[in-house]
């Protein structure tokens, strides 16, 4: 791809302006008579258009053809792991669930991005811009003449195994295992494997765009930094050839052909494009003196909903960090919420599980049901001499959501369902009360 020799812009949600061409950027209007170069102006908004100023996310891609320029989609046959909320065909259970990470396709099995999608779990509805979707992804081939978008939400991509490069309409990204990126609702992008390989999580969230949270008592500095967010610079590809175009609308996956890329952006400027963040540059927060702050101090980022304080959907870390807490059950309390969590392994262990959580495998905890440490790291914790501890080589997530995470039918039948899960937390002792305490 032909694109900007510039470093990658940074600072999430602020305006940027890149182009691969000198000249490419119209200057002060937006959509002027004529464009440089015979560029076609085309306006991508991720909100609408009245949004409040400061939540209107939009940009101006300066293109080689328009977008409008297809045929009709018809039905792709392909792709029969997607779906989306609301998830309707297996019962929801109540019960704690975990999984196994998903195999590697078979190297005789040649299979991209797109094939390798299997949908986990979700919850709301696309069609209602509520909710969100939780897929699985494991590829063992580049996408190559074909392009892939999703209509019903943002991508959230987590890269447990492998790198991805994901070249987009708005310049390429290149995101390796301790690393995400987020492609916007309906952006064009293919991905690439650098290493030949790769396995990973991705969330499709419906609602309100991701946003870093807000930072309240903690001040102005922690957390997840907006400098630390990175924007691809301009590129495109001038490629005179038929490349698929597959879109994923309210469930399913319609497929229509072009006779050249779609990558022709060659410059654009707004606050809405795709964006890389390190998660080894989260400033985590935590106690110096005794118990436990609320697990979402280590909220990076969040889906508001239309109740102030409870998320559409948030995405949590659990990264390498001290404990120096005094007289404190240090790994995670026992704990049941009103909140539905999902969580997902990248690297290394989970210091609430002893095993069974293995990176790239999962858990549902879903809304009121109880959870916590199993015998082992409870006995372990309750034990231990209370020095400062490292807990390092490690990176869990959690996505966290107000409404109940129910899982598709391929979830609750697939042989990665640990069915042993509930085992766990058998064989915890009862306590013991002093004698003649009241019965």
């Amino acid at each position: 791809m032909k694109q900007d020799a510039a470093l990658p812009l940074v600072g999430f949600g602020n305006h940027h302006a890149t182009e691969a061409v000198e000249g490419a950027l119209p200057v002060g209007r937006n959509s002027p008579q004529r464009v440089p170069f015979g560029l076609y102006a085309e306006q991508f908004s991720g909100t609408a258009f009245t949004a409040p100023r400061a939540e209107n996310r939009r940009s101006w891609l300066y293109r080689m053809r328009p977008t409008a320029s297809h045929p009709p989609f018809a039905p792709f046959a392909g792709g029969r792991m997607i779906g989306t909320a609301p998830f309707g065909e297996a019962r929801v259970s109540p019960n704690r669930l975990r999984w196994d990470p998903l195999p590697m396709p078979e190297a005789t099995q040649a299979t991209d991005f797109v094939d390798g999608l299997v949908t986990i779990a979700g919850n709301g509805d696309a069609g209602a811009g509520v909710g969100c979707g939780i897929h699985l992804y494991a590829a063992n081939r580049s996408m190559v003449d074909r392009a892939f978008f999703s209509s019903d939400g943002e991508l959230l991509f987590l890269p447990q195994s492998g790198a991805i490069r994901l070249v987009t309409e708005m310049g390429v990204l290149d995101v390796s295992p301790l690393q995400i990126a987020i492609v916007p609702r309906g952006l064009r992008f293919r991905v690439e494997l650098p290493e030949g390989a790769a396995r990973g999580y991705v969330c499709e969230n419906y609602g309100a765009l991701l946003r870093l949270p807000e930072l309240g008592p903690i001040g102005s500095n922690g957390l997840a930094n907006p400098r630390d967010f990175e924007y691809p610079a301009a590129a495109y590809e001038d490629v005179e050839r038929p490349f698929e175009i597959v879109q994923k609308f309210l469930g399913g996956l319609f497929t229509t052909t072009m006779d050249h890329s779609p990558f022709d952006v060659v410059a654009w400027h707004g606050n809405l494009a795709p964006v890389r963040y390190d998660l080894r540059r989260f400033n985590t927060i935590n106690t110096v003196s005794f118990d436990h702050p609320d697990p979402s101090i280590f909220t990076v980022l969040t889906s508001p909903s239309d109740t102030a304080g409870t998320a559409n959907l948030d995405f949590v870390i659990f990264p390498p960090r001290w404990m120096v807490a005094d007289d404190t059950f240090r790994p995670p309390w026992f704990h049941r919420n009103v909140m539905s969590e999902f969580m997902g392994l990248l690297h290394g262990e989970y210091d609430a599980k002893a095993g069974g959580f293995a990176p790239g495998g999962a858990s549902l905890h879903n809304s009121m049901s109880g959870h916590g440490p199993d015998v082992s790291s409870y006995e372990k914790a309750v034990e231990a001499e209370l020095q400062p501890q490292r807990i390092a080589d490690t990176m869990a997530f959690m996505l966290e959501s107000r409404l109940v995470i129910r899982p598709t039918r391929w979830a609750m039948e697939t042989p990665l369902l640990q069915t042993d899960y509930d085992s766990c937390w058998s064989g915890f002792r009862k306590a013991q009360l002093p004698a003649g305490a009241p019965a």
